[in-house]
């Protein structure tokens, strides 16, 4: 009988505390909860998308984010959108952001990563060139040409162009994803209009080396091409002294020994000859 009446007044214990804290925990929230956001559409990544890729209905979905959440030019519905290329890798759930985007009626694939007044220049390559297959894109490198230029002087090697961005290897526009080499026959590159003119003209001079070098390292420098002679420690002569031309020295006759000369003296009828030494 006690046990059976501690028994029950345990469960009610149990039971009357429960829900104590229950009321407690709904006052306490109802006092920190603020008024309910209204939620807004935002459009968001439906899967991975791939650069260049070309955004279709499927590839976008919209999502309720509290308005004070959504990022700045965030897009609103999928038909501002729909026919983009995508410029930058996109992971499921990601924002769609025009920063990642492509501009309107810029198409999609490697068209549509070309920025204005850039221009795209692709370069045959082997495994040595494209740095045994770690040329990839979103990597930099130094062009280096190796030739013979008109007017002799030997075989040289010369830095054409510094940190230039690859924007393709082969037909891919994005680099592994687990960083593996990857060995194509074509390197897409990102330059200049002028420096588009110097790259074709170094394919027609000479050979191609590609120079992998780490993307935050821009700095650039002013190399002299090297020459042949520089890999077997050639020592440069002095320039020759300019030779001086001997004076002639003319050679003079010994002086002729002065002779004596006869004067005639007359007194009178009387004539005398006297020899006079020559001073």
């Amino acid at each position: 009988m006690n046990r059976t009446r501690l028994l029950m007044i345990g469960f009610v214990a149990l039971a009357l505390g429960a829900f104590v804290s229950l009321v407690v925990y709904k006052n306490l929230q109802s006092k920190t909860a603020g008024p309910s956001e209204p939620g807004v559409d935002v459009a968001v990544a439906a899967r991975d998308l791939e650069v260049g890729a070309r955004l279709a209905d499927g590839d976008i979905m919209l999502v309720k984010i509290p308005a004070s959440s959504v990022p700045p030019n965030a897009y609103h519905k999928k038909s501002s959108i729909i026919g983009r290329g995508v410029v930058l890798p996109i992971a499921k759930g990601d924002y769609l952001l025009p920063g990642k985007l492509a501009a309107e009626n810029a198409g999609s694939g490697l068209p549509s990563l070309i920025p204005p007044g850039m221009r795209a220049v692709s370069v045959k390559v082997n495994e040595v060139v494209s740095v045994a297959g770690f040329v990839q894109p979103g990597t930099r490198v130094d062009v280096l040409l190796t030739g013979n230029p008109s007017g002799g002087g030997g075989t040289q090697t010369t830095t054409v162009l510094e940190s230039v961005a690859v924007i393709a290897a082969g037909q891919k526009l994005e680099r592994s994803a687990s960083g593996e080499a990857q060995n194509v026959p074509v390197i897409t590159l990102l330059v200049s209009p002028d420096d588009a003119q110097k790259l074709t003209l170094a394919q027609m001079q000479g050979r191609i080396q590609l120079a992998l070098r780490n993307p935050v390292d821009t700095k650039q420098q002013e190399l002299d091409p090297t020459r042949e002679g520089a890999l077997y420690k050639e020592k440069l002569l002095p320039p020759p002294t300019p030779h001086k031309p001997a004076k002639k020295v003319v050679a003079q006759a010994p002086p002729v020994a002065a002779q004596p000369y006869k004067v005639e003296i007359y007194k009178g009828k009387k004539k005398e000859d006297v020899t006079v030494e020559n001073q």
